[in-house]
């Protein structure tokens, strides 16, 4: 039997794919760049070098932060940062909207974090998370800006799990 300890910290299931991903293109172009200038015959050593080190700074830029959530907390790691809210003491909670779409949250440590809706609506458990953690933040007084954004985000993926289990189901 296992003693009760602290549970692991709830993180994005779809991230590995996502890494795989930037990962293969990186090789993709790393690949594709070395054999463009071996058929050219203007390959040297230090060349091959430099695309492998274009292909790393291509993967380092497709690479998404890797987003956790626990206890109070939400984390994104990505190859040069990591960057962790408070979400049990947000101030503010914004969204840009555009081509890409992406929150910003800030907590009254001064703490400052991006992130996009779409790994929350794809990411039931970390959005079950941040919307505990910021119902806290609007008890205790702290948030003061932005809660009607996330009961709209709320919304959001309440309708996109309804789908989700009426498509499985067979109903739509």
């Amino acid at each position: 039997m296992r003693g009760s300890g602290p549970l692991s910290p709830a993180g994005d299931r779809h991230w590995r794919g996502s890494a795989r991903l930037a990962g293969c293109c990186a090789l993709v172009f790393c690949a594709m760049t070395e054999l463009v200038d071996w058929d050219a015959r203007t390959l040297t050593p230090l060349r091959a070098l430099v695309w492998l080190a274009l292909s790393l700074a291509v993967f380092a830029v497709l690479l998404p932060p890797q987003l956790t959530a626990d206890a109070g907390r939400l984390t994104a790691r990505s190859p040069l940062h990591r960057r962790t809210i408070h979400t049990d003491a947000l101030v503010t909670v914004t969204q840009y909207g555009g081509v890409s779409s992406h929150l910003v949250l800030r907590d009254i440590h001064g703490n400052r974090l991006e992130l996009d809706p779409r790994v929350l609506i794809a990411n039931p458990v970390l959005w079950h998370e941040l919307d505990t953690g910021a119902r806290r933040s609007l008890e205790r007084g702290t948030l003061h800006q932005g809660f009607d954004v996330l009961r709209r985000l709320g919304h959001r993926i309440d309708d996109e799990t309804a789908r989700a289990v009426l498509r499985e189901s067979g109903l739509f």
